[in-house]
């Protein structure tokens, strides 16, 4: 389970918020879509989530244990996608798997075994002795959703994780993304692809610049606006009307 309580971050150079008092708890067991426009605060938000960023005020915790007070345990619980997968360049692919073997302290017939399952899966299998440099940006993607996964973890948190990804990856995303709902682990993704968070989440969250706009499922969405529509066009009218208001 994830808790945001009252989360906020103003960088340096600006004097606008990039998040404001943002509040959020997503449940075990739940794919939780976290959706808004470019600049909205999705990222800054998901580095707080993961403790690549300290809020300047309010508090974020992983199943009950407080990312401030207790980093290492609070991160042993999370698997992070992050937006932009740029790696060790010099590391071989199977080189990086081992290292976040290591760090999460993953065995070695464990890690065998889900590297042999995810790498296939994603289609990244005879590419692990290649250096991560010479990788797309897709390949890089698929390797980093691999890593993500080796330690199994309770929260799996995915920051626009289909960028990138070619039809039969996304496809393989998506599925991996329910079985592990299935199996009561949460997962927690931004996406700008209307259309995936439709079909994939059982509860989602629209943030406006960084403050959110609505939460709930899509069904409550509807019924909030009175219309019936596609989460797109539903998604447009509550961005704009946010922006509107904050005018």
């Amino acid at each position: 389970m994830i808790e945001l309580r009252g989360i906020s971050k103003t960088y340096a150079k600006s004097a606008v918020k990039a998040v404001e008092d943002l509040s959020l708890t997503v449940k075990d067991g739940e794919i939780f879509g976290f959706l808004g426009p470019n600049g909205a605060g999705k990222t800054t938000t998901i580095k707080m989530l993961t403790g690549v960023l300290r809020p300047d005020s309010g508090s974020a915790s992983v199943d009950g244990i407080d990312i401030a007070a207790d980093p290492l345990e609070a991160k042993r619980r999370i698997g992070y996608v992050t937006d932009n997968p740029e790696l060790f360049a010099r590391l071989k692919a199977a080189e990086y798997l081992n290292f976040v073997g290591d760090v999460y302290g993953v065995d070695s017939g464990t890690r065998r075994a889900r590297v042999a399952e995810y790498a296939g899966l994603f289609g990244i299998r005879d590419a692990l002795g290649g250096s991560i440099g010479s990788f797309s940006h897709g390949m890089k993607q698929k390797l980093i959703v691999t890593a993500s996964l080796l330690p199994d973890p309770q929260n799996w948190v995915l920051d626009e994780p289909m960028v990138g990804l070619d039809p039969k990856a996304a496809f393989a995303l998506k599925e991996v993304m329910r079985t592990r709902a299935s199996a009561g682990k949460t997962v927690f993704f931004s996406t700008h692809v209307m259309e995936v968070a439709e079909r994939l989440c059982d509860r989602l969250a629209i943030i406006s610049k960084g403050r959110i706009v609505f939460v709930g499922t899509l069904a409550e969405l509807k019924s909030s606006r009175g219309a019936d529509g596609s989460l797109e066009s539903l998604f447009l009218e509550l961005v704009d009307d946010g922006e509107g208001a904050g005018a």
